[in-house]
C-alpha cells in the first residue's frame, strides 16, 4: 500500500479564460472576434463572480487544493498599467481557498496574454521576457502567503500554438484550429521549434528566484506531457520528437522546486512523426485514446528526465460526457500514480482537471468537470465523481 505523505495535495484544476468570463482585455478575446469559424467564451461559466461557490463546493467534498490562474490581461490590460482592483480580486481568491481550507496553487500565466502585449510580437518580441517580468513584479506582493506558485502553464503547447499560427499564416493550416481538440490537421502538425520553447525557458528562470525570494513559495511550471511510445525501429525519432514536444521544458525544470505533470493520453511516434490517434469508439470527447496508464507513464518519465524534481499533478482527466466513465479512468490514473510513488518518485498532490465544465479553446462540448454548469442559469451541479475523489482525498488514497 503506497503511503501519502502529509501535506498531499487532492484537488482539482481550473484556468482563468476557460470560466471566469468576459476576459475582453486578453489575446484570446480578439482572436473570438476575428477569426472566422471560433466559438466564443463569453460569460464563460461566471467563476469571476461565483468563485466562493466554487471553491465551496471543492472543500465541502472534501478536497484541500484547487489550482487557479491569475489573468495578466486583468492585471495589465494597457501596457504599463496596472488594475490595482484585479489584484484586490485574486487576493480575495487566495484568502477565500485559504478560509476554506483549500491551498491556493496560482498559475501566472495559462496561455492568454493581454491584446497590447501580443500586437508587439507577443512571446517572440525581443522584450517580451522584460514585459512578463514586470508583471510578475506588480503581482508578487498579492502572493504573501501563497505556497506553490507555477509560472507558465504548458509552455511546450504555447510553442505548439506559435507554430500553428506560423503554419496558418503561410497557408498550410486553416486559420483556426483548436490547441486542445483534435482536429483532422492537428495530429500532423509539425514540431514546433526549439528556439521558441527556449524563449518560455529564458521567462520562467527570469521570475523562478523573484517570486521564490519575495514569497518564499515553491515555484514551478507545468509541461503537457505526451506519454510518447515509438514503433519498433522508431527509437532515435522518438527521442527527436519528444525533445522537440517535452524534454526541453523538463530539462528546464532542474533547480525548481517542483514540475507540474499534465498527463491525458499517450500517443505513438513513427518514421514521420506522430502518429494520428486511430477513429475508436472508445476515444475522449477530445479525439484522444482513452490511456489513463498516460499518467503513471508521464510521471516516471519526468522524474527520470529532471533527475528528480519533486513532481505535481496539476492536471489530469478526461473529456466525457459519462461520469462512470470518469471515475474508471481517474480511478485507474491514480492506481499507476501511486505504483509509481510505491517505486519512489516524490509526488506532492493531484489537482484533477477540472473542477468545473467550462469553455475549452474554442469549444464547449467538451467536459472535463467534475460539477456541470447550466450555461444559462450558471447553477453548479456537483457529479458523483466530485464525492467520489474527495473520499479518496479524506482516506489519503486508500480504499474504504
Amino acid at each position: 500500500m503506497t503511503k501519502i505523505q502529509q501535506g498531499f495535495l487532492w484537488g482539482a484544476s481550473s484556468a482563468p479564460l476557460q470560466v471566469e468570463g468576459n476576459d475582453v482585455s486578453s489575446d484570446w478575446w480578439a482572436r473570438e472576434e476575428n477569426i472566422q469559424g471560433m466559438v466564443p467564451s463569453g460569460d464563460a461559466v461566471d467563476s469571476y463572480h461565483r468563485y466562493p461557490e466554487d471553491m465551496h463546493l471543492l472543500a465541502e467534498a472534501g478536497l484541500n487544493a484547487y489550482r487557479f490562474g491569475i489573468e495578466w490581461a486583468r492585471i495589465e490590460p494597457r501596457r504599463g498599467q496596472v488594475s490595482r482592483a484585479q489584484l484586490a480580486h485574486y487576493r480575495r481568491m487566495i484568502d477565500t481557498a485559504r478560509g476554506l481550507g483549500l491551498e491556493p496553487v496560482v498559475t501566472l500565466h495559462h496561455f492568454t496574454s493581454p491584446q497590447w502585449f501580443a500586437g508587439q510580437g507577443g512571446w517572440l518580441a525581443d522584450d517580451a521576457v522584460d514585459h512578463f517580468e514586470r508583471y510578475v513584479r506588480a503581482v508578487i506582493p498579492m502572493l504573501e502567503g501563497v505556497e506553490w506558485v507555477v509560472t507558465i502553464n504548458e509552455p511546450n503547447m504555447m510553442t505548439m500554438m506559435i507554430e500553428m499560427a506560423r503554419s496558418a499564416e503561410s497557408g498550410e493550416l486553416p486559420e483556426w484550429q483548436s490547441p486542445t481538440v483534435e482536429g483532422a490537421v492537428q495530429p500532423l502538425l509539425p514540431i514546433p521549434d526549439p528556439e521558441v520553447g527556449r524563449r518560455f525557458v529564458e521567462a520562467h528562470h527570469a521570475v523562478r528566484d523573484l517570486i521564490r525570494e519575495a514569497t518564499g513559495a515553491k515555484v514551478g511550471w507545468t509541461v503537457a506531457n505526451q506519454a510518447l511510445t515509438a514503433r519498433p525501429g522508431n527509437e532515435a525519432k522518438l527521442r527527436e520528437i519528444r525533445y522537440a514536444l517535452e524534454d526541453l521544458y523538463l530539462e528546464a525544470a532542474v533547480g525548481d522546486d517542483f514540475i507540474g505533470v499534465q498527463a491525458y493520453s499517450s500517443q505513438e511516434v513513427d518514421e514521420n512523426g506522430l502518429v494520428p490517434h486511430a477513429p475508436h469508439p472508445d476515444n475522449t470527447l477530445v479525439g484522444t485514446a482513452y490511456r489513463p496508464d498516460a499518467l503513471g507513464m508521464a510521471v516516471r518519465h519526468t522524474w527520470e528526465v529532471t533527475g528528480g524534481v519533486p513532481i505535481l499533478i496539476t492536471e489530469n482527466g478526461i473529456a466525457t460526457g459519462d461520469d462512470n466513465r470518469r471515475i474508471a479512468y481517474t480511478s485507474a490514473a491514480l492506481d499507476g500514480l501511486f505504483a509509481s510513488m510505491a517505486d519512489g518518485v516524490d509526488v506532492r498532490g493531484y489537482l484533477h482537471w477540472t473542477a468545473l465544465d467550462n469553455y475549452e479553446w474554442g469549444h464547449w462540448e467538451p467536459t472535463f468537470g467534475l460539477i456541470g454548469v447550466d450555461r444559462e442559469t450558471f447553477e453548479r451541479t456537483p457529479k458523483p465523481s466530485l464525492a467520489w475523489l474527495g473520499e479518496i482525498a479524506r482516506r489519503d488514497g486508500l480504499p474504504a
